[in-house]
């Protein structure tokens, strides 16, 4: 498992590697605009070379870069179709540029509309974003099933993939806190074991591509969407130990999206603190 952290592009791309290193990171994840903006960001060639030149020289493995916030997909305005559009298929090349193991979506919201029609648009908009690149693979993340966000569900994810086409490129990625915000009681290794059985039923064997790990500071099947530092919500140590020792998730990135102590994001002592977790999951399974 390649366990690394969610970090700043600021300065340029090849500033995320020196920040992973730094927190002594596996793998990064980044996003390629100013989530805040729509403008998409387009990398130099002199931006690219640099990057790859620093990924080169680390012991970073692998870059996730996560589409930002203000996309949805699935919005039946078609003003702000056309936007999240526009910016996934830069998100997509820029993937591709900097040979990013993925770029990471969350599919989409219907609002308060219904589902069925939101995953329709949503498939719509990535079947085409997907046919305006190539190279890059997209991974569709598991929400906590706030309000009218999609794929809380393994069978609503299944139909996002359906709806997009089936594409090769297409794969997912399971963030722990939305899994058990969703309901899925994941704080024991035979309790994940199970859930992943019924996700793996559901999307098809070769999906799983990527993995967030936090915890929740919120309960069980609770729908919202509250990161808490490894250990520090209801999944707790052992909780997070099962999820870093699954057998499946072997040579996947993962990537912490914690708050830190600091509000500053994750720290080495927290990916340090994985790594740990992780021996003393794998441990217990032998």
């Amino acid at each position: 498992m390649l366990i690394g952290a969610h970090v700043s592009p600021a300065g340029g791309p090849a500033k995320a590697v020196e920040r992973g290193v730094e927190k002594h990171c596996r793998a990064i994840q980044i996003f390629n605009q100013n989530p805040r903006a729509w403008k998409p960001t387009v990398y130099s060639d002199e931006q690219v070379a640099a990057f790859r030149e620093a990924m080169a020289r680390s012991d970073v493995d692998a870059l996730l870069i996560h589409a930002v916030y203000l996309l949805n997909c699935a919005s039946d305005d078609d003003e702000i179709r056309s936007k999240s559009l526009t910016s996934l298929i830069a998100s997509l090349r820029a993937g591709a540029a900097l040979g990013a193991h993925a770029v990471v979506l969350h599919p989409g919201s219907a609002k308060a509309g219904e589902v069925r029609p939101a995953i329709e648009r949503a498939g719509a908009t990535i079947r085409e974003a997907l046919a305006e690149s190539e190279g890059c693979a997209l991974h569709l993340e598991n929400t906590a099933g706030t309000g009218g966000t999609l794929g809380r569900s393994f069978e609503e994810l299944a139909a996002l993939f359906d709806a997009a086409g089936g594409d090769a490129r297409l794969g997912l990625c399971l963030d722990s806190c939305h899994l058990f915000a969703s309901g899925f009681d994941i704080r024991t290794a035979k309790g994940l074991s199970s859930v992943l059985d019924d996700c793996i039923a559901e999307v098809g064997p070769n999906r799983l591509g990527s993995l967030h790990l936090n915890d929740s500071q919120t309960p069980l099947g609770a729908n919202r969407d509250r990161h808490a530092n490894v250990g520090e919500g209801e999944l707790g140590d052992d909780g997070c130990a099962a999820f870093l020792s699954e057998p499946r998730f072997e040579g996947l990135p993962c990537v912490l999206e914690t708050p830190g102590e600091d509000r500053k994001g994750p720290t080495a002592e927290e990916i340090e603190h994985c790594v740990t977790l992780r021996e003393r999951g794998l441990a217990a399974r032998r």
